[in-house]
């Protein structure tokens, strides 16, 4: 059996079998990876060989012996073409971790969090190479006296380089080095355990019913997709499972009131200690208080100041004022909506009290009362096929040129997983789409995108993007029926994916969604708006059987309900946000110390907010928060709707002038000022290239009833 060695010959050098798929790159178009020859066994010994090869290229930067002084390129280029091979394992191995998970794949990531973390501290906190930068950013600064001249996306890259160094405590004394590189592994492992605790919780939580009649309420579908979804797991009946956020879908739909208490106590209690493999308590407060030294250690009064001045907002102060101005009206609002909610239970169920678990269902009610508009006469009509061809794809294509054929020949990571080839209006290729949206035993809730490829003219690569979504997988033969949210987040989602495939950058470290996660979700949210157009509303919005086209009358009726619910939606959003920044300013004396702790400082921190609302608990409570203790969003979940901000103010922009709404002329100055610059600049500078301002604040207010 031949090798390939990960390395020039040392110490370090790992060789990996070239019979693994990973150990060259691929030849399938595109480079996606050849997922139908991916076993678990190919992963660790590529991730220890990707590994051992980067080290090798990093060092070969940093003891340059050739005696020429530091350069873009001699050290910007060297450092952004390496660790080829660790990038194409991880990626696709991380798209394992969250969409197919399983024991295996569990333990395989908890054994390299530590390892991956040490490895991006080996990078960010070497001297040698932070000395390098200075040395290309002193000679820039002098005008290019020696030699050293940059384009505006190399100053750009430079400066992120110097400033990720610094912020990773580069110019700290020697002993607090090593005592962050103990806080980053352990948080590494921490973060890992936490979602995969999250995961356990979900499956652990997952209600049996046994009697058809407690189904009451529900469509012929969902209950089918129970009962599939029972049967898959070897169970007999139905099972009903859960999605990450405290509401569940089946409390839109069921009439019956015990099992909705049953359904939303059992979302509600994940990670409070019921079951031992999925209670979270401790993680979290392990994780709450690393990240509070961590914070102190770099010179951060908190962790939510640490984060919050790596993105477009800072200071937590402007974080909080934001978030401060919005919660007060939405409390109101959400108090309003109770009321007509007491009113339309007191018809059905005199003398009953209203609860969280009765919210979803009557809010329906109250909506159809009120518009004459039943969420659930919706589902016939968005069927998930059609949704993709002739909504997602369909507005993209009018925006932006883009076509879309299925590959079929090229293959996913599991049953289910769909490729589509993206070309460019004139026929050249942009790159390929990949759509997971069936929820499968193990994979993590909610919805998100992610690359197997990014974009690169430095390295000639075109982007292979991913979109996940949880959608109730229906029996064989039987259409995929979505809901209003499902079809929403479907846009959502294909904006990220957006981002991803007009990436137009020379460097891979700044192309794509590598921006501030406080403006990723902007594009994503913009592109939600196409999902409402009537043009595209009309050739997706088509009954599944007959073909026929949702009635016009209750078209205007599903308009006219658009920001019925705004003071519950905004009021679950506020209650996460500001928890995971109440969580992310404590100092390290203040962070709980018991698990049973972690309830009471939720409950106080709700109440000091002004976001404690009984009926409205917050979208994640702290035990399953997976955004802010599985990584990624720590600190930072206020980004939703400090990118809505941006959001709704583009969506004027879009509607504006006689070249507005859905028209090639906007998709194309959307994508060349926005879409295609990644992270190669300052990302509000981009925005204000676009709208030739700041942001306005109000097209948010206005959207979500919070004008007064």
């Amino acid at each position: 059996m031949g090798t390939v060695t990960a390395t020039t010959p040392g110490p370090d050098a790992v060789d990996l079998p070239a019979d693994n798929p990973f150990a060259a790159p691929s030849a399938l178009p595109y480079g996606l990876p050849d997922l139908a020859a991916v076993r678990i066994e190919h992963f660790r010994p590529a991730i220890a060989a990707g590994l051992a090869q980067q080290r090798a290229e990093w060092e070969a930067v940093a003891t340059d012996a050739s005696g020429d002084a530091p350069t873009p390129a001699n050290t910007i280029e060297p450092l952004e073409r390496s660790g080829r091979l660790l990038g194409r394992v991880l990626r696709v191995f991380f798209t394992y971790a969250s969409a197919v998970g399983g024991d295996e794949i569990d333990a395989i990531a908890a054994d390299v969090a530590p390892e991956l973390s040490a490895h991006h501290d080996a990078f960010v906190l070497d001297a040698r190479l932070f000395a390098r930068y200075e040395t290309i950013e002193a000679g820039a600064t002098a005008g290019g006296a020696d030699g050293v001249e940059l384009d505006d996306e190399t100053a750009w890259l430079l400066q992120r380089l110097r400033t990720d160094a610094v912020r990773a405590g580069v110019r700290l004394p020697e002993a607090e080095q090593e005592r962050l590189r103990e806080l980053n592994a352990r948080l590494t492992s921490l973060q890992t355990d936490f979602g995969q605790r999250v995961v356990a919780g979900m499956q652990a939580a997952a209600v049996e019913v046994t009697d058809a009649d407690e189904l009451a309420g529900l469509g012929a579908d969902e209950i089918a997709a129970l009962a599939q979804t029972a049967a898959d797991r070897g169970r007999d009946g139905y099972l009903v499972t859960m999605i990450l956020p405290t509401s569940q879908p089946i409390l839109t739909s069921a009439t019956n009131r015990d099992l909705r208490a049953r359904v939303h106590a059992a979302s509600t209690a994940r990670g409070t200690g019921g079951d031992a493999d999925s209670d979270t308590r401790a993680t979290l407060l392990e994780i709450v208080r690393l990240r509070a030294e961590r914070a102190a250690l770099l010179g951060y009064p908190h962790h939510a100041a640490y984060v919050a001045e790596d993105g477009t907002a800072k200071t937590t102060e402007a974080v909080m004022a934001m978030l401060g101005r919005l919660a007060p009206p939405a409390v109101r609002n959400a108090g309003a909506e109770a009321d007509e909610l007491r009113t339309a239970l007191a018809a059905t169920d005199p003398g009953a009290e209203l609860a969280p678990s009765d919210w979803p269902l009557l809010a329906d009610r109250v909506r159809a009362e009120q518009f004459a508009f039943d969420q659930a006469t919706l589902r016939p009509y968005l069927e998930l096929d059609r949704v993709l061809r002739d909504g997602v794809f369909f507005a993209a294509n009018r925006l932006y040129g883009l076509t879309f054929t299925e590959r079929p020949d090229l293959a996913g990571y599991a049953d289910g997983v769909r490729v589509w080839e993206v070309r460019e209006e004139d026929g050249t290729g942009l790159g390929l789409f990949v759509g997971d949206y069936y929820a499968r035993e193990h994979k993590r809730g909610g919805a998100w995108m992610n690359s197997f490829v990014e974009q690169s003219h430095l390295l000639g690569e075109q982007p292979v993007v991913l979109n996940n979504l949880n959608v109730t997988r229906p029996p064989a033969g039987e259409p995929a029926l979505l809901t209003w949210d499902e079809v929403i987040t479907a846009f959502h989602e294909f904006g990220h994916a957006l981002h991803g495939l007009f990436s137009d950058v020379r460097y891979p470290t700044l192309s794509g969604t590598s921006v501030p996660r406080d403006f990723v979700e902007y594009p994503s949210q913009v592109n939600e708006m196409w999902a409402w157009h009537p043009e595209v509303l009309a050739r997706y919005a088509r009954h599944h059987e007959t073909g026929e086209p949702l009635d016009a009358d209750l078209v205007e009726r599903l308009r006219a309900s658009q920001q019925y619910g705004e003071g519950f939606a905004t009021t679950e959003y506020l209650g996460a946000a500001l928890l995971d920044q109440a969580w992310h300013q404590l100092a390290v004396g203040d962070v709980p110390a018991e698990p049973d702790d972690v309830v009471t400082f939720e409950d106080a921190a709700l109440e000091r907010l002004g976001v404690a609302v009984p009926l409205v608990p917050p979208r994640y409570r702290s035990t399953y928060f997976n955004h802010t203790f599985g990584g990624g969003y720590d600190a930072g979940y206020y980004s939703y709707i400090w990118s809505e901000v941006l959001d709704a103010d583009t969506v004027e922009w879009f509607r504006e002038g006689e070249h507005g709404g859905l028209t090639r002329e906007r998709g194309q100055r959307f994508r060349e000022a926005l879409l295609s610059r990644g992270h190669a600049g300052d990302p509000l500078g981009f925005y204000r290239e676009l709208r030739g301002r700041d942001a306005d604040i109000t097209p948010l207010l206005v959207r979500r009833g919070l004008t007064g």
